[in-house]
């Protein structure tokens, strides 16, 4: 007998990275409900695994611990997807950082940004509380606002760059006029504290950045 000639089919692997990265979403989607509801210390892997309809065992071999899970779910809230791509690499970032005139850039910043901070500022604060009795919890948030600090300086650039700062302010101070005019605290108070809307909050942010930075 001679061997078949008949070529070997190859594997495809797309659906089952498919199933996988839905697998992870569930994951992360059921740990924002549950960190939400439960607060981080409160929300257990069992219960992870228990919202996302999968075993805990499947939540251990993805993630590994609680922490990883927080630290995925903080990507995917920035980004938007779980995507690995840098934030200003994005389409968002790219299109104010490609921006040449500084109040449309300010414009565009704002609405992009607020998107960002819909998504992040609810997670922010989660990582605040936990960050008070979790040690690599406090290491993670400090990396996180230093990371928010790096991109932001790259706004402040720009508009330098583009010889548009208000004479008299410098780099630093004008990314920290945009640090805490964007901090997701900032955010919360005036979009759930005071019940603003979406289209209100970015009004008032272009607005202000405009009259604090520029000429």
């Amino acid at each position: 007998m001679t061997q078949s000639s008949k070529p070997k089919r190859r594997y495809n692997s797309t659906r089952r990275q498919a199933q996988a990265n839905e697998t992870r979403r569930q994951i992360i989607e059921a740990a924002r409900k549950l960190f939400s509801i439960q607060g981080y210390s409160g929300a257990t892997i069992d219960s992870i695994a228990q919202e996302a309809g999968v075993s805990s065992e499947t939540v251990y071999a993805i993630f590994g611990n609680k922490r990883t899970i927080l630290s995925n779910l903080i990507d995917t809230s920035v980004g938007g997807d779980n995507l690995p791509i840098p934030l200003l690499q994005r389409a968002g970032p790219q299109t104010v950082l490609q921006e040449n005139d500084p109040v449309r850039l300010l414009n565009l910043f704002a609405q992009d940004i607020s998107e960002i901070l819909e998504r992040i500022a609810p997670i922010f604060e989660i990582t605040r509380i936990a960050a008070k009795t979790e040690p690599d919890i406090a290491d993670m948030l400090k990396h996180m606002l230093a990371q928010r600090m790096q991109n932001l300086a790259a706004v402040t650039r720009r508009i330098g760059t583009l010889g548009s700062l208000r004479e008299g302010l410098d780099d630093e101070q004008a990314t920290d006029i945009i640090w805490v005019t964007t901090s997701p605290e900032v955010f919360s108070l005036l979009r759930i504290d005071r019940g603003w809307t979406k289209e209100h909050y970015i009004h008032w942010l272009s607005d202000t950045l405009i009259r604090l930075l520029l000429p």
